[in-house]
């Protein structure tokens, strides 16, 4: 049996996960040793890891499968805030009711679909489906050209991203040692790291800008007003919540709430896939933790290949230059949240312009 299996538990009900009665459309690339578990293979230009990842199942996932009408996908580039929208999209589910994501592992309340297992379980899981991926838009299952799911996007800067990437990297067994910050940034900048390069995931995933069914918000949207993003991402998915559930839903997806929550905090995640004596998944949840670990030459180098891969994307330029992630605003009256800083805002305000759903 899988490491990632389990049980799904819906608000009105639950579903085993049945064993598999006939051969597998799928394969797994097996790696017996622990070297093996750390190393990489490259599908259409893309870094992925050998456990619970192989070039059929990719290409299985990007030809064959099926997008139903009504799944709904949480999809980030890696550390952009899955887990926390992962949470979100839970307890909206429930209704608030932290029963569920207090019940099952986040994993099994919304598998990846394109590892082995992940996909494995989306193929059982009862409609409607909430989802992860962070494929990059090119390899992402063509069926969802003919469909009418939604796509929810989270974005982060990218400096954040880089930094906590890092640290994730050396706490999962099945990641290559990222080294040195210095050679991991070069790593970062030209790509050469799992799931590929920022800069293409997230340009290409937003040329899906206006579509009706593609939805995009930030990691530091979410930090500066969680209801707000709980309320516009309702609207999107067209779910109807009381104040009192938006209320229930903010309070249950806080960071300290997750932290704490056995089922959200990776603490099951099986000691194959993670070293949990080096540290937690959910290591801070602030905005800016860049500044403690990117020296001024490597915050610089960055700018540098940010400018260069971002110039003339018109698409990406905020319009105005005063949009809500421009301007500095208090954070939530939590602890674990940081207020921004103004360096953050120069990428975001990349974004602002349209990651922001006005609905």
């Amino acid at each position: 049996m899988y490491p990632w299996g389990g049980v799904f538990v819906r608000p009105r009900g639950q579903w085993k996960v049945p064993p598999l009665t006939e051969p597998s459309p799928l394969t797994v690339c097996l790696c017996p040793s622990p070297a093996m578990a750390r190393e990489y293979f490259t599908h259409k230009g893309v870094l992925f890891p050998c456990l619970d990842f192989s070039p059929e199942n990719l290409s299985y996932v990007e030809n064959e499968f099926q997008v139903q009408d009504d799944d709904v996908f949480n999809i980030t580039y890696p550390k952009s805030g899955t887990s926390w929208m992962r949470e979100i999209l839970s307890l909206i589910r429930s209704d608030g009711d932290p029963g569920w994501v207090r019940s099952v592992v986040n994993w099994d309340r919304v598998p990846w679909v394109e590892s082995r297992p992940g996909l494995e379980a989306t193929l059982k899981y009862p409609t409607p489906r909430l989802l992860c991926s962070h494929l990059p838009i090119q390899l992402f299952p063509k069926s969802l050209q003919r469909s009418k799911a939604k796509i929810i996007y989270t974005l982060r800067c990218p400096k954040d991203v880089l930094v906590s990437l890092y640290h994730f990297s050396k706490l999962l067994r099945y990641f290559r040692d990222p080294g040195s910050l210095d050679s991991f940034l070069e790593d970062f900048l030209s790509g050469n790291v799992v799931y590929g390069s920022w800069f293409d995931h997230v340009t290409g995933w937003m040329g899906l800008k206006g579509n009706e069914n593609f939805f995009s918000i930030t990691y530091e949207e979410l930090q500066q007003d969680l209801q707000g993003s709980v309320q516009r991402i309702c609207h999107f998915l067209g779910k109807e919540l009381s104040e009192e559930q938006v209320a229930a839903v903010v309070e249950n997806a806080s960071f300290q709430s997750m932290k704490g929550n056995k089922m959200s905090n990776f603490s099951q995640l099986p000691d194959e896939y993670m070293d949990h004596q080096k540290g937690e998944l959910l290591r801070k949840g602030i905005c800016g933790d860049w500044r403690n670990h990117l020296s001024e030459a490597q915050s610089q180098r960055f700018d540098t290949v940010y400018q260069e891969r971002m110039q003339g994307l018109a698409s990406l330029e905020h319009d105005a230059g005063d949009g809500p992630l421009c301007r500095e605003q208090p954070a939530l009256s939590l602890s674990d949240v940081a207020t921004f800083q103004q360096e953050d805002l120069v990428f975001l305000s990349n974004f602002s312009g349209f990651a922001m759903n006005k609905t």
